[in-house]
This record gives C-alpha cells, structure tokens and sequence, in this order.
C-alpha cells in the first residue's frame, strides 16, 4: 500500500520523487549532497527514499557472478572436490543469521543461470531451501518444472517439502510437480500399496526424469528438521546414527562418506530413492552456515554435489579436511 505523500521543496512531489532519487543515486552516480542539495531536501531524506526504493523493488542491487565463483576459495574448493562451480559469500564479521541470509541470497542470484530450457529440477526441503526460493528474482525459464521430492509431512515449520517446490516453481515460471503422499506411512505393507496406486505410481516415475537436483544437506543432531517434522522419531535418529548415519539428504540418512544407511523408515517413506540423486547433470548443495560442514561433505563425497553455495567460513573449513 502506498504511503502518505510526500512533498520536497523542489519541483517534484509523492512517489516520483523516491524514483528521482533512485535514478540520480544509481544511474547517474550523484552523491547523497549532491541529491539532497539539487532536490531540496535533506540527506537523511535522501537515505530514506534509497531505502524505501529497494523496499518497494524499484532498485535491485546485484553482483555479477564471476566474483564469487572465482574466488580463491571457490576455485579451491572446485580443485579439491572434483565440482564444476562453487560460489563463495563473504562473512567475515558476519553473525550466524547474516551469513544464513547472504549465502541463501547468493544461492537465489545464481540458480537462474544454472538453469536451461528443458530441465527437471528436483527439489529438497528445509529451511534453507524455501528462503532460497523466496529471494529469487521472479523470472520465466521456458519448459522448466520443478518436481517435489519426498512426500509431505506434517510439521511445525513454513518449509515443508510442497511449499518448497510450490514457491521455487512460482518464483521460476516452472511447471509445479507436488507428490500427493505422505513422506512417511505408518507401515512398510501401507507404503508398498501405496507406491502401486496408479496416481503415485505416475508421480513417482517422474521423478527420476529430474536432471537437476536443489538440496541442502541436513545434520543428525536430535534437534534437526528430519526429527523436527517428523520424519524420524529420536529412536529413528538412534538407530541411524548407532549404524553410521552422519548426514540426511532429501530425507534420507547417509553415511561420512555419502554411502546410503537404509533402516527402518526407508520401507515406509514415499520419495525418490537416494541412489536416483547421485551423479546427475547437476547437484546444487547450499550451504549456510558451519553447523552443516560434516553434512556437506558427506554430500560432496557421494557425488551428489557438482555445484555448491556456501560462505568463507563453510569453505575454508572444508578445505582443511584431509
């Protein structure tokens, strides 16, 4: 809704005169005085109406790419690790919330540009995921859809796995693909009968058409999401962790070195299996923060990662593993 208007001492008034600013500020490269002195008005006015700019989207700041894929650590990252690509965010100074936002920022600037006309982009979910989504800049990629994953869930959180894909193919001008099943059922014999019901028997085959896969790895503590929502009850957790599980990708367990732990809930979930994800086109892994660094290199040695997001912190860090 359009705040009250505003009148400056000068020849323009209302609105127009926050676009005055924005375009005198970064088209035209005038300093804050400068604006302030020729429109009349005071700089703090002038920071305002910048502010209220980006606010509105009347601005979009961005930073071309190359700077973050060709940084040293990206560059080593990409040398270690056998990847294709690695984009790394600054952070130092940065507190655990600003470097969340930052790398999931910078994930969302560049996944446009790794995506194609034709590609089936299947989709994780967490909150790392569904931030992603929401900061991507809304565009068209032609003939692109975005698959669900795993099943849905009932849980606490905003970023179920249908709310990720749903947003992310909104965002992108995908064609939208939810799976209409539970992630878990409460029985092994349940979930076999449902596979074979003709609708999710279709949705599921679907999903090993993806090219792509959208994902962060999560972490086997007893307060992370696969047990926040459900998925995995603490005697779940238990049992994975007794048996090697030190990362969870797409809902399942995987061990140190991205090796498939399959327990007892396996039977029961609905969702691609974790062998469909290894070594497609293309694994993006984001990565926001150092509480995922054992989970993230899990994920890069499995070969679910050809792509990987990340800040300085998360990168050096793993540059010093052995």
């Amino acid at each position: 809704m359009a705040g009250p208007k505003r009148r400056t001492k000068g020849r323009i008034s209302g609105e127009n005169v926050v676009i005055e600013v924005a375009w005198l500020y970064y088209q035209e490269g005038m300093n804050q005085k400068e604006i302030a002195d020729r429109l009349e008005i005071s700089r703090a006015t002038v920071v305002n109406y910048l502010q209220e700019a980006r606010e509105r989207g009347l601005v979009r700041i961005s930073l071309a790419s190359d700077a973050f894929t060709t940084h040293r650590a990206a560059v080593e990252l990409v040398n270690k690790f056998g990847l294709t690509a690695a984009y790394v965010l600054p952070d130092e100074g940065a507190d655990v919330n600003e470097t969340f936002t930052r790398v999931v920022e910078g994930a969302a600037a560049w996944l446009p540009e790794l995506l194609e006309p034709g590609d089936r982009v299947g989709v994780a979910w967490g909150k790392t995921v569904y931030d992603m989504a929401e900061a991507i800049e809304k565009t068209r990629i032609d003939d692109l859809a975005v698959l669900q994953l795993v099943g849905s869930m009932a849980t606490p959180y905003g970023f179920t796995a249908e709310a990720c894909s749903t947003r992310l193919g909104q965002r992108l001008g995908a064609e939208i693909y939810n799976l209409h099943a539970p992630a878990v059922l409460s029985s092994a014999k349940l979930a076999e009968e449902l596979r074979e019901e003709p609708i999710i028997h279709r949705q599921l085959e679907r999903l090993e058409t993806c090219n792509k896969f959208l994902f962060s790895a999560g972490t086997v503590e007893t307060d992370s999401h696969i047990v926040g929502s459900g998925l995995a009850s603490l005697e779940d957790l238990a049992w994975h962790l007794d048996h090697g599980a030190r990362a969870v990708i797409c809902g399942r367990f995987v061990d140190a070195d991205g090796n498939a732990v399959h327990g007892p809930i396996d039977d029961r979930m609905i969702g691609i299996s974790i062998e469909h994800l290894v070594g497609l086109e293309m694994g993006i892994l984001v990565t926001p923060g150092i509480d995922k660094i054992e989970a993230s290199l899990a994920a890069i040695r499995g070969g679910y990662v050809t792509h990987f997001a990340t800040c300085l912190s998360v990168a050096e860090a793993l540059l010093a593993e052995d």
